[in-house]
């Protein structure tokens, strides 16, 4: 028994064995049938990519001074708008500060002017109107002692304070 197992120990060993090498062969072929398609591939891919990516490369050599020079323009047309904008800021600045100088000195100035006419207008009442009436007064009254004196009959005044309370109302 031991001998007649020792044979099947070795048998399915031998049988494994057998199916290893018959599975590592068919690895062979199909890596060996994959090794093939990819150098296919890589040849189709050399043979088309390579003269696209020259013509690229070239064109890149070319265009590459245009695009420094592009972006040396734009870098100093960057400057020269930052330049003027604050040039004109400044500008603007200094014009808004001025004009709200002169709209000071305007406000104070009508001020001064306002006030100057208030007290003229003051003085002149206290100088001149004030006398006048005064002196209207006095007037009327030296007015109306001739006439009482003279025995006239007294005038009706032209602005109606004379006429009775009945002919007022019509």
């Amino acid at each position: 028994m031991d001998d007649t197992l020792l044979r099947i120990f070795i048998a399915v060993t031998t049988l494994a064995v057998v199916l290893q090498t018959l599975i590592l062969a068919g690895l062979y072929f199909a890596v060996r049938k994959s090794t093939a398609k990819m150098e296919a591939l890589a040849t189709e891919v050399t043979s088309k990519a390579l003269p696209t990516m020259e013509t690229v490369q070239n064109m890149l050599v070319e265009l590459r001074p245009k695009i420094d020079v592009i972006s040396v323009n734009a870098a100093e047309s960057s400057n020269l708008v930052r330049n003027q904008l604050a040039r004109i800021d400044a500008t603007l600045t200094d014009a808004l500060d001025r004009t709200r100088l002169q709209v000071i000195r305007a406000d104070e100035l009508l001020n001064r002017t306002m006030d100057k006419v208030e007290e003229t207008s003051e003085v002149v009442h206290k100088t001149v109107i004030s006398p006048l009436r005064q002196v209207n007064g006095l007037m009327s009254a030296i007015s109306t002692g001739v006439e009482v004196f003279l025995g006239q009959k007294r005038r009706h005044p032209k602005n109606g304070a004379g006429v009775p309370q009945d002919e007022m109302f019509i």
